[in-house]
């Protein structure tokens, strides 16, 4: 056993002792080590009794014990006190210590190991191995999935939609009873465009099916700008007609600001004029009517009682005939809203944030689902087509989100076709049946009915142009108007504007 060893003197040179083990040299030390050898009789000089010599790098909590000096006692810890046993002022590690490192570890700190001990210590075969530092980091796990929703609900334009025509049939039947009068709407065509006579074929036949009267005005291509203003207005000077719609788009020779302005505003079916735009913004002074793909967006989301008050809602796209009117009735509902645009950094970290998201940028599949957050409500106005050989007719519909994943993770979505495109038509009706009952004298019905009945909330945060939590605008919509802006969608797929 190691100890505090003496021995007699041999020649005037130097004297034998019992040294504590000492650490090899040479490979040892270029590995950065302090591998230990057994204990032996060696010969100690004159200059190596002046003191401990510097020895390689291993850096300790305490400082190492000199092999050239007297062991000092190491005092075992209560832990392991009952597993090891001191002899000659030292500890003896019993040989069934389970880790042989950590006997290497000991005899160097302690700077002494006794034979017993020694045996138990097994170095690694490859000395390089037991030395290459801490032992190299698992790699990190692939990123999770997003989380999913347990279950979501479609938020069914068709259904919806047929209610409300239900509803708008009922109030036709009423407005003529009681007051003699038969809501109408006229309609200007202007070209073939296979697209456009759809649509107002379309429209045509909800009007008929709920007893609004119709009057089409069709005209050629090449129609005159002055011919189409003309058309509009012999529909300004008809008692018969209370809603007036112009199909876009028009010929590109054609201004169609100048014809959407000429348009009277009592009759503005499609809520583009001016005077509607602009009160969509302003407290207390209500459109007589709504933009007709909007309104149908908020009349699907208070359907199916998703609450919009202080939820945070992002509206991609900022145009005239989606993105801003949408992003105002949802400020008017009480949500904080967000609109990002083309020149927004990071769309999909604001989307991530959405708890109500209204995608109108004209992209297919444009939002992914590790862009929404689990339990998002999700409003998909775009319509855009895709190659698909097995359709029938070679293509498909899908909208701005990925529905397919996108279902996973939200708690209410639209689908497409069949979500917001229906709600655009019958939105149309509903304003032709409000602004009959405008003419009237009549309180309005349906989105504008309720916002009237509703007393103006009062403001506890007053906003101005110094306000220090600036918006953001968003993107693209459907470009079209007419009421189609969702169909024409597909026609102005240029991505976020």
């Amino acid at each position: 056993d190691a100890g505090a060893g003496t021995g007699t003197s041999s020649g005037r040179r130097g004297r034998t002792t019992t040294a504590a083990p000492t650490p090899l040299r040479g490979r040892g030390r270029l590995l950065g080590c302090a591998l230990v050898r057994p204990p032996r009789t060696t010969t100690t000089t004159r200059a190596a009794r002046r003191g401990p010599r510097r020895r390689c790098g291993l850096s300790t909590s305490a400082p190492l014990q000199s092999p050239w000096s007297p062991a000092k006692k190491v005092q075992p810890s209560p832990s392991c006190a009952s597993s090891s046993s001191s002899k000659g002022g030292v500890v003896v590690v019993p040989s069934s210590s389970s880790s042989s490192s950590a006997l290497w570890k000991t005899a160097v700190i302690a700077g002494v190991v006794t034979t017993s001990a020694m045996s138990a210590m097994v170095p690694p075969p490859n000395p390089a191995d037991a030395f290459a530092g801490p032992a190299a980091v698992p790699a990190s796990p692939a990123a999770a999935p997003t989380p999913t929703h347990e279950a979501f609900t479609l938020l069914d334009g068709t259904a919806t939609a047929k209610a409300i025509r239900a509803e708008l049939k009922k109030e036709v039947a009423e407005l003529r009873q009681r007051h003699a009068t038969t809501p109408g709407l006229g309609v200007v065509l202007v070209g073939s465009r296979p697209d456009s006579a759809s649509y107002v074929r379309t429209k045509t036949k909800v009007a008929n099916e709920i007893g609004v009267h119709v009057v089409d005005i069709k005209l050629d291509e090449d129609a005159s700008q002055d011919e189409v203003l003309a058309a509009v207005e012999s529909l300004n000077a008809d008692g018969a007609v209370h809603g007036i719609l112009v199909q876009l788009p028009l010929p590109k020779h054609v201004d169609e600001r100048v014809v959407l302005e000429a348009i009277a505003v009592d009759k503005d079916a499609d809520g583009f004029a001016a005077s509607n735009f602009g009160r969509l913004f302003g407290k207390g002074r209500r459109p007589v009517a709504l933009p007709c793909t909007p309104a149908g967006c908020l009349e699907l989301l208070r359907r199916y009682g998703v609450p919009i008050a202080g939820k945070h809602a992002v509206v991609l796209g900022r145009s005239n005939i989606v993105g801003t009117p949408v992003a105002a009735l949802l400020q008017d509902a009480d949500a904080t809203v967000t609109v990002c645009h083309s020149k927004t950094p990071d769309v999909r970290s604001f989307v991530q944030r959405a708890d109500i998201l209204v995608a109108a940028v004209g992209k297919p599949k444009y939002v992914k689902q590790d862009w929404l957050k689990p339990g998002v409500v999700v409003v998909d106005v775009g319509i855009n087509s895709i190659d698909d050989p097995s359709a029938k007719r070679g293509y498909r519909l899908v909208g701005d989100v990925d529905f397919d994943a996108g279902k996973a993770v939200a708690s209410y979505i639209t689908p497409v076709p069949g979500g917001v495109g229906p709600m655009t038509i019958a939105m149309l009706m509903d304003n032709v049946c409000n602004l009959t009952r405008h003419s009237l004298g009549l309180p309005p019905r349906g989105p504008l009915g309720a916002a009237a009945a509703e007393p103006p909330a009062k403001e506890e945060v007053h906003d101005s142009a110094s306000s220090s939590s600036p918006e953001t605008t968003t993107t693209t919509d459907a470009g079209g108007g007419g009421g189609a802006a969702v169909q024409d969608a597909a026609a102005n797929d240029s991505g976020p504007k």
